[in-house]
């Protein structure tokens, strides 16, 4: 009998050596086995690892920023290069398509590429004789050590919106990815070192609640950047926070997408297909919601329900469109949702419970309903699976008022032919990311990442200029060089002349 795989942390450059009490499971999704198991971290693990991003801080703030840029790029070409091992992976703790998994990393190394812009992004400003004799100028500083607190679905992208930009800006990291997929995190920190990265600027710790509150409560860590579920971005903030963070945490989202009757109905069914089975619909930028303005609302569901015919769920490493989710328990939630929309009368057009797949696998094929009603729970919850659901509404007005009344106001989409009504929508809807004729409106990572309402508790989005500022603070420096010629003592208070 083989043992049983352990993950243990990356602290200093290295992995920790000390022997976990407490471990968990770590499954692939596609078989239902076990891989290995990962060590959770108590409280002095994540001491040891504040301890050590401490402890670099002061020389790597100090480094230049050719230096930090030599790296940035260093370790974006070893990004490149292990590409496919990182996505298979993710592929193998996660469950999503190689294919959707490469994708994941490609657009992970966007944010690297927009770091490697360092020297240009940390520019202050000078103005020169602001008083006689006197010039003002401003500087951002790094913040120290910060926490990246990242979820399942991406475990390469999404800690990656954050840790190149954060180090770039001088600080060091403690990431705390789920303990669902924990290996990319762990190959990443790696080619980190590998890249020429100092020991202890980049440091990984696994776990559970344990380990965030001992995050979030930790006086060595100064910004906390969290992507996750609502309730959990809600505690995160509100205990980081309370503890004199910086805080960042993106929640959960309820994404619609809205089409109008000019629409073309074969791109738009194209769109509800990708947007919404996409990773099993595990994205928070997934399409959930459907708003079909009539008369379209049954071709719509038509052309939606062929394309469906056609999507292959299985393996992930074995040509499926569309993989497991991530775990039973949340599959088994997942269906529970599809009991709960055939309960409350919404019209099931294709059920995901009836599809099989061979083996023990976390499967749930796409689901479709129609007629779907605000009331419903369906509607109202962020399901995170493959369940499409979609709503009849007559005017453009009743779909702007259902999307701006809903409680997430993360990603959504509008698919029209008509620009004027597409230029209202931009400007009336309550939502932080839009999409014209786009079904997953998530932006350059030179622009910032980022919902309203209860998708975001905090004040900053990811990456781009808002990311620079999330992990630096500035500082405006008032400076006079006396002329040796001029002298003497002034008592008063200072005046501008």
């Amino acid at each position: 009998m083989t043992e049983t795989k352990i993950i243990s942390h990356w602290i200093n450059g290295a992995v920790d050596a000390e022997k976990s009490v407490r471990t968990s499971e770590v499954f692939n999704p596609a078989t239902g086995q076990v891989s290995a198991n990962v060590a959770l971290a108590t409280a002095a693990t994540v001491d040891k690892a504040v301890t050590a991003a401490t402890n670099a801080f002061d020389s790597w703030r100090h480094s230049s920023l050719t230096k930090r840029t030599q790296v940035l790029f260093a370790f974006r070409e070893l990004v490149l290069q292990n590409k496919e091992k990182i996505a298979a992976l993710i592929t193998a703790e996660h469950g999503k398509v190689l294919s959707d998994a490469s994708g994941e990393v490609t657009r992970g190394l966007e944010v690297v590429e927009f770091a490697c812009g360092i020297p240009h992004l940390l520019k202050g400003g000078f103005s020169e004789e602001v008083s006689s004799g006197v010039d003002v100028y401003s500087i951002r500083q790094p913040l120290g050590p910060v926490a990246i607190i990242s979820p399942f679905n991406f475990p390469a992208m999404v800690p990656m919106w954050f840790f190149p930009v954060a180090i770039a800006c001088g600080n060091t990291v403690v990431l705390k990815p789920s303990e669902k997929d924990p290996s990319a995190a762990m190959f990443l920190a790696q080619l980190w070192k590998d890249a020429g990265l100092p020991d202890g600027v980049f440091n990984v710790v696994h776990g559970d609640k344990e380990s965030v509150d001992a995050l979030l409560a930790h006086p060595g860590i100064k910004s906390v950047s969290f992507v996750g579920s609502t309730p959990i971005a809600k505690y995160v903030y509100e205990t980081g926070t309370k503890n004199g963070k910086r805080v960042q945490a993106l929640g959960g989202a309820k994404n619609h997408m809205v089409v109008l009757p000019d629409a073309d109905l074969e791109l738009a069914a194209d769109a509800a297909i990708n947007a919404g089975f996409g990773s099993a619909g595990e994205r928070c930028m997934a399409i959930s919601a459907i708003v079909a303005v009539e008369p379209i609302a049954s071709a719509l569901v038509a052309r939606i329900k062929s394309r469906m015919a056609n999507i292959k769920t299985g393996d992930g490493t074995q040509g499926a469109d569309m993989g497991p989710l991530v775990s039973k328990i949340h599959r088994d939630k997942v269906a529970s949702y599809i009991d709960a929309g055939e309960s409350a009368g919404a019209t099931l057009v294709e059920d995901g419970r009836k599809v099989k797949v061979g083996g023990e696998g976390f499967f749930l094929g796409p689901t479709l309903f129609d007629n779907v009603t605000p009331e419903m729970t369906i509607y109202k919850d962020e399901i995170f699976g493959p369940v499409l659901s979609v709503l009849r509404v007559n005017t453009y007005d009743e779909a702007l008022a259902l999307v701006n009344s809903h409680p997430y106001g993360n990603g959504t989409a509008i698919f029209t032919n008509d620009g004027g009504a597409a230029r209202r929508f931009q400007n009336e809807v309550e939502v932080g990311m839009v999409g014209i004729n786009v079904p997953i409106p998530v932006p350059m990572a030179y622009f910032s990442f980022g919902g309203w309402k209860n998708s975001l508790f905090g004040d900053t989005h990811a990456h781009g200029t808002e990311g620079v500022h999330f992990f630096t603070r500035g500082k405006v420096v008032t400076s006079r060089w006396l002329d040796p010629s001029h002298g003497g003592i002034n008592l008063g208070f200072p005046q501008n002349s």
